[in-house]
Order: C-alpha cells, then sequence, then structure tokens
C-alpha cells in the first residue's frame, strides 16, 4: 500500500474515530429525548453545538497535531505537572463511560437479537478486543469505525424514508427555534459535553499522531480530518433527530428506558426495532474501541512499558470495563462523579491548547495560530467553563 494510500485512510480513520467516539450509546439516548421535548426546535441546539464542537476541535486538533504532542505532553509543557491532572481526568472518565458502553451494547444485542444482556455484555466487550488482538491494531480500528459508522448512517437514513418527518419545519426551527431558550440552554449544554467532552476530543488527534501524520507541512490534512469529524457526528445527529422527529410530532410518547430504539419501533415497526438494535450496537463498539484506544494514549507517554505493550494495556481496559458492569451493573456514584469530571475537561483541555499555541517554545517558530481561532476559542473557554463548573456544582451535589 502506498504512503498515500495509507496517510489518506489514516485521516478518514480519525475522523471516523472521533465521530464514532461521540456518537455512543448515550449520544442517541440524549437526542432521542431532546428531540422529544423540544421537538424541530432541536435542529437549532445541534446548529449551535456544532459550531462550538467545531471551534474546539479545530483548535485542539492544530495544536497536538502541529506539535506531534499528545495532550497529556502538551499541557505538561505548558506547565510541568499538569499533563497528570488532565490524563487522569480524562482516564477516569473514558473508564466510567466505557461502562455505560459496554451496557449499551448488551443492550443493542438484546434489541437486535434478543440476547440476554449478560451474555451481551462479554460479546460487546469482546468485540471491542478483537480489534487489538491485531498486530496492525491501528489500520483495523479505522477500517471498522469507518463500516461501523457508515452502517448507522444508511441504517437511520433508511428509516426517515419510513417515518417522514416534517422538514420544512425542522429547517425553519433550525434557525428561528419555537422552544424557549430556558429549554433549549440545558440540553445545548448536554450536546457540547456530549460531542467534544471528556475522551472524545482527543481521539482522532492522537490517532493522527499515532499515524505520523503531525507537522506544520500537514496543517491541511490535520484541519481536513477534524472538520470531516465533527461532519461525520453531525449527519448521525441530524440523521437521528429526523428519525425521531417524524415519530414524536404524531403525539407519540417515547419509552424512557429506550426512547431511541421506541422511536424506531413506532415509526417502523419490528424491522425499525431491529435496526435501533443494530445501530445502538455500532455506536457501543466504537465507543468502546475509540474510549480505551484514546484513554490509553494518555498513559503511554509516562512510562515505556504501556507504549510498548499499548494493544494489550487497551485490552485491560475493556476487560475491566465488561467485568465492572457484569458484576456491578451502573456504578451509578461513579457515573455521576466522571460526569462531574467531564463537564471541566473540555475548558480546561482547550485553555490550555490555546496557551500553547501561542508559545514559541512549544509549537515553533515559523507556526501562527489564526487570531480568529483564537478568539472563538477563548469564547467556548469561557461558555464551556461556565456550563461545566454549573454541571460539576450540580452533579456533586447529587452524592451528597
Amino acid at each position: 500500500m502506498s504512503e498515500k494510500k495509507k496517510s489518506g485512510g489514516a485521516l478518514l480513520g480519525a475522523a471516523f474515530l472521533m465521530a464514532t467516539s461521540a456518537i455512543g450509546p448515550g449520544f442517541l439516548t440524549q437526542t432521542a429525548n431532546f428531540t422529544s421535548q423540544l421537538q424541530a426546535s432541536f435542529g437549532f441546539v445541534i446548529l449551535i453545538s456544532i459550531i462550538l464542537s467545531a471551534v474546539a476541535q479545530v483548535n485542539i486538533w492544530r495544536v497536538l497535531c502541529v506539535t506531534g504532542l499528545r495532550g497529556q505532553d502538551v499541557a505538561n509543557k505548558v506547565l510541568p505537572g499538569l499533563g497528570y491532572v488532565v490524563a487522569f481526568m480524562v482516564v477516569l472518565g473514558g473508564l466510567v463511560f466505557n461502562i455505560g458502553n459496554v451496557g449499551g451494547g448488551a443492550l443493542g444485542l438484546n434489541t437486535l437479537l434478543g440476547i440476554p444482556t449478560s451474555a451481551g455484555y462479554v460479546i460487546a466487550g469482546a468485540a471491542a478486543i478483537l480489534v487489538f488482538l491485531f498486530k496492525n491494531a491501528g489500520a483495523v480500528m479505522d477500517t471498522m469505525t469507518k463500516v461501523l459508522g457508515a452502517i448507522m448512517i444508511v441504517v437511520i437514513f433508511v428509516v426517515i424514508i419510513v417515518v417522514q418527518p416534517p422538514l420544512g419545519s425542522a429547517l425553519k426551527n433550525t434557525f428561528v427555534p419555537e422552544a424557549p431558550m430556558d429549554d433549549i440552554v440545558p440540553a445545548t449544554i448536554t450536546l457540547l459535553g456530549g460531542t467534544v467532552g471528556g475522551y472524545i476530543t482527543f481521539a482522532g488527534a492522537h490517532r493522527l499522531i499515532d499515524a505520523g501524520i503531525t507537522g506544520k507541512k500537514n496543517l491541511k490534512q490535520i484541519t481536513k480530518s477534524s472538520v470531516m469529524g465533527i461532519g461525520i457526528a453531525a449527519i448521525v445527529r441530524v440523521f437521528l433527530f429526523l428519525a425521531v422527529l417524524g415519530v414524536v410530532v404524531k403525539g407519540v410518547i417515547l419509552d424512557s428506558a429506550n426512547p431511541a430504539a421506541d422511536a424506531f419501533l413506532q415509526g417502523a415497526g419490528q424491522i425499525g426495532y431491529r435496526f435501533a438494535g443494530l445501530v445502538l450496537l455500532c455506536a457501543a463498539v466504537t465507543s468502546i474501541v475509540g474510549a480505551a484506544y484514546t484513554s490509553v494514549s494518555f498513559l503511554k507517554t509516562f512510562h515505556p512499558a504501556i507504549a510498548k505493550n499499548e494493544n494489550w494495556v487497551v485490552i485491560g481496559f475493556i476487560v475491566v470495563s465488561t467485568l465492572v458492569m457484569l458484576f456491578l451493573g451502573n456504578p451509578a456514584t461513579l457515573l455521576v462523579l466522571a460526569g462531574a469530571v467531564n463537564g471541566l475537561i473540555l475548558p480546561i483541555s482547550l485553555g490550555i491548547c490555546l496557551i500553547a499555541s501561542k508559545k514559541k517554545s512549544i509549537m515553533g517558530e515559523e507556526y501562527h495560530h489564526p487570531t480568529w481561532m483564537l478568539i472563538l476559542g477563548i469564547v467556548v473557554v469561557l461558555v464551556s467553563a461556565y456550563l461545566g463548573i454549573k454541571t460539576f456544582a450540580t452533579n456533586l451535589g447529587s452524592l451528597f
């Protein structure tokens, strides 16, 4: 295979890794729930979250990939020791949310094939582990995320055709929402965290670094890959929104236990229900892979043994997630704690990258970070910091 083809595969693979990391079981549930609540006005929430996500993503990917340094290494250069704090936060969030991803995979298998959830936990974890048993796990991961991501897009599009959502109303409300802002703001907070929160924003950038696509000479490709990642996640979000909207506008009340699957069931019958199971399974497996790979990438520069045995460490990460889900079920306290921490990762990591972008000692003498990108990045840091602190206080308060 030519170097150019390998590079192209890695660029698309990084985009899909970021997108499918964001498209987890929680993503599907959030989208279905908010569409049920806000109906066509949810389109406006999606639009705002895409803009904010794109600003964060492009800033972080540029800094990491131009320097060739992973998130924790950039943080340590900005302030010695800060990288360890960021790594701890990302790994904690990645591990706990991976437990939820394993649960989502079991729910998908149960919906698709009727497999009991206890067996589904093991099957979902094993499917993700298979990727890292290959010597060229990076290439296998790229292919898997592209294939499963494409399956999700096609399946949801088929359901859209069946349910026939009100496209005109959706388009109008995307720019002029009818829902009150008091309902729109909380949905935007949740969506932003679910799209670029925690480990998600680093997933694709770390994949490009591992593939050797770094430096100012590759800046155009790096930017293209990051925008593709946001675009793929946006397509799935918009498609799922339209599929659910076509059901809830008819007055259907969705089952809160599994709103996405119930929307597909109500809109397209048993075939739609099985489709929902397939989408949920694809979303879960790709998110397990993305969370495990990215979390371990935050650890491997701290000790040579981790880097040398990266695939086995990733497998261990998935095994632990699966066993916790199998024997303990959803650890509610940990999930709340990780959710609180997750909300703080975006403003911290983006803030670190913006500081690094202006340091010649980190970026090199020839790199100049665009001023407009810096300004928009600062706006996102301030907005996400306010929302993150508010979420942290709320979630922490629920523990006591």
